[in-house]
């Protein structure tokens, strides 16, 4: 199998299937509807806005620590994000899938019953960025703990649609700053 072709299954995994735990868990024990996790009536251009600034702001920061020196170039990730030739479009569903699925199993669903601190650190450690066997991405699985951790407690105040979108303007950056770090900003593929 390709490697974009097991990229976008995973993609379209996270986006449609990670969020069905929370939505039957949610329903069965908390009689809360799809419509009301979902959570429409707050969906305004602020929040979001709000959200995409702020993961935007935050990838930058992490884009900084990692040019820090700190951070070594993994020459395994390197080969993946090379063969999976990505273009805009990729780059945009991705982003969306993770901002979408895994906001509404971590947000909505699991930080229900954990609260934000396990939830948070559930997470960075399901991403891998908590192993203490490789120092450098424990060190970069702490700096990205504030980020985590500041949607949690802003699913509360701010919304779903502030954390999608500050997940998904995160990843965003990251995947198109590391596109342009394999491909060179000449070769960066265009639609």
């Amino acid at each position: 199998m390709q490697p974009k072709t097991q990229f976008y299954i995973f993609g379209f995994i996270t986006c449609l299937l990670f969020p069905l735990p929370a939505i039957w868990a949610l329903y069965y024990f908390e009689d809360i509807s799809l419509l009301e996790l979902l959570s429409f009536h707050e969906l305004n251009e602020y929040y979001w806005v709000l959200g995409i600034v702020f993961g935007l702001f935050y990838a930058l920061l992490v884009m900084a620590f990692s040019e820090s020196g700190i951070m070594e170039d993994d020459p395994k990730q390197q080969r993946y994000l090379n063969a999976l030739n990505l273009n805009w479009i990729d780059i945009l569903t991705m982003s969306f899938c993770a901002g979408f699925g895994e906001e509404i199993l971590f947000r909505a669903g699991i930080q229900h019953w954990l609260g934000p601190i396990i939830t948070s650190i559930l997470f960075i450690a399901i991403h891998g960025y908590l192993n203490p066997k490789k120092w450098r991405i424990f060190i970069y699985g702490l700096f990205i703990l504030p980020f985590i951790l500041t949607l949690a407690y802003a699913y509360d105040k701010l919304g779903l649609w502030f954390c999608i979108g500050a997940h998904f303007a995160f990843d965003l950056a990251i995947f198109w700053a590391y596109g342009l770090q394999v491909k060179g900003e000449e070769k960066f593929k265009k639609l």
